[in-house]
């Protein structure tokens, strides 16, 4: 298979992940587009890695799904915390994280 089906497929789930991240307002299902939008950037990367016959991209998917796990981490603390304060967990009403 060509690299371009990937980064076909890639730039797809990409846009999914945007327009999730731009339409919702739920915290959770905004950090669920968002691992969609790094996970379709470590397909294109893994792909062009491969492409270009270097393990390159398969290194810097790495440290993508390392940058990833801390997201999700430090945005999961969050949203828990705000929960337990009784903050409304929604986007648009949250514009401050004073407590």
């Amino acid at each position: 298979m060509s690299a371009s089906w990937y980064v076909l497929l890639s730039a797809l789930i990409f846009c999914v992940g945007a327009a999730g991240v731009l339409t919702r307002r739920n915290p959770l299902v905004v950090l669920l587009c968002l691992e969609l939008m790094l996970n379709a950037g470590n397909l294109a990367l893994v792909a062009f890695g491969r492409m270009h016959g270097s393990p390159d991209g398969q290194i810097f998917a790495l440290i993508v799904m390392v940058v990833a796990a801390c997201e999700v981490v430090i945005g999961l603390g969050l949203i828990v915390a705000m929960y337990r304060r009784h903050v409304p967990i929604d986007v648009d009403a949250v514009t401050t994280l004073r407590g």
